[in-house]
């Protein structure tokens, strides 16, 4: 799978998404491109954007900016956007790549503790 992370994301995370081929928005040359311009350009050569933008969803119409692609958005939700608050997720990252449809947000969290 084709992976874009989102300029919002530590470029050292790439290297920890196995199995698959991923490239960050300052690579691209993409940096400062505003989401709905940058949702097309990645549906032209990805598979899923990676971001913590949980809103991004919401703020434009996927199906629109996605149709006929395969592109689908992945929003990580982490204390912060460091990588040791990042790796936690890595293994739900990978399961959302593996079931991510077109045009589909989801958003990958830690399960909530209990106050037991």
């Amino acid at each position: 799978m084709r992976v874009l992370l989102d300029e919002c994301l530590p470029r050292k995370l790439k290297q920890e998404i196995a199995g698959h081929t991923v490239s960050t928005v300052p690579e691209m040359g993409w940096a400062g491109t505003r989401n709905g311009q940058l949702l097309r350009l990645a549906a032209a050569e990805f598979d899923a954007f990676v971001t913590l933008d949980k809103g991004i969803r919401f703020q434009q119409n996927l199906a629109s900016l996605t149709r006929g692609t395969s592109l689908g958005i992945v929003s990580l939700s982490a204390r912060s956007n460091r990588l040791r608050d990042l790796v936690p997720l890595l293994p739900l990252l990978h399961e959302a790549l593996a079931q991510l449809k077109p045009s589909e947000a989801v958003v990958v969290a830690l399960p909530e503790r209990s106050a037991t």
